[in-house]
């Protein structure tokens, strides 16, 4: 018997997956315009994004929003 589906669509999808590809998508000067915090801002890296992100509920909450709002406008493999 399989396992039903999970209707999140962050299931599986981990932080660090979540901000490299976002980073390839938009850049981190977009992310620093979307949402503007220092570890975007000034040097950033995935290190330190990460870090932050984890620590900071409203930052990951928004990153998070960016990343389902850009997977819902790509259109769907094999489509």
């Amino acid at each position: 018997m399989t396992a039903p589906k999970s209707n999140d669509p962050l299931h599986g999808v981990t932080l660090e997956r979540l901000l490299t590809e976002l980073v390839a998508d938009y850049g981190w000067a977009e992310l620093a315009h979307r949402v503007p915090v220092r570890c975007f801002l000034y040097d950033p890296s995935i290190k330190s994004s990460l870090t932050f992100l984890r620590k900071t509920p409203w930052a990951r909450t928004k990153v998070e929003q960016i990343y389902i709002e850009s997977r819902r406008a790509r259109p769907a493999p094999g489509s």
